[in-house]
């Protein structure tokens, strides 16, 4: 359950750092804010299991990564493919995060 926790803060993300850019209104500013608050709330959740530098880290890579991803395919943002090279290597980093995290949980004899 932790992991979904961030999954939703890394999801929760999209929107409000898409919201940070393109809110024009009170409504529009108090919905980003809405989902700053809850994207830091499934954050601190998902730290009540894991490692928070661990999830932080998955965090901030894979929201940087879609974030990246939406600007050049949606919002026509410059595209390089050194750009998208660097994007690799933080899902790269992501995954081998988790993939460290799952073998410490193995090795411990725990589940999270």
């Amino acid at each position: 359950m932790a992991w979904l926790y961030v999954l939703f803060a890394a999801i929760v993300e999209l929107v409000w750092v898409i919201g940070l850019r393109y809110s024009d209104s009170v409504l529009e500013w108090s919905l980003t804010i809405i989902a700053i608050v809850f994207s830091f709330y499934f954050i601190i959740k998902a730290c009540e299991k894991l490692p928070s530098g661990t999830v932080y880290a998955v965090f901030t890579g894979s929201g940087a990564a879609a974030i990246f991803l939406i600007d050049a395919v949606y919002f026509q943002s410059d595209f390089s493919w050194v750009q998208a090279a660097c994007v690799g290597l933080i899902i790269l980093g992501v995954v081998g995060l988790k993939m460290a995290d799952s073998e410490e949980d193995s090795a411990a004899g725990g589940d999270v």
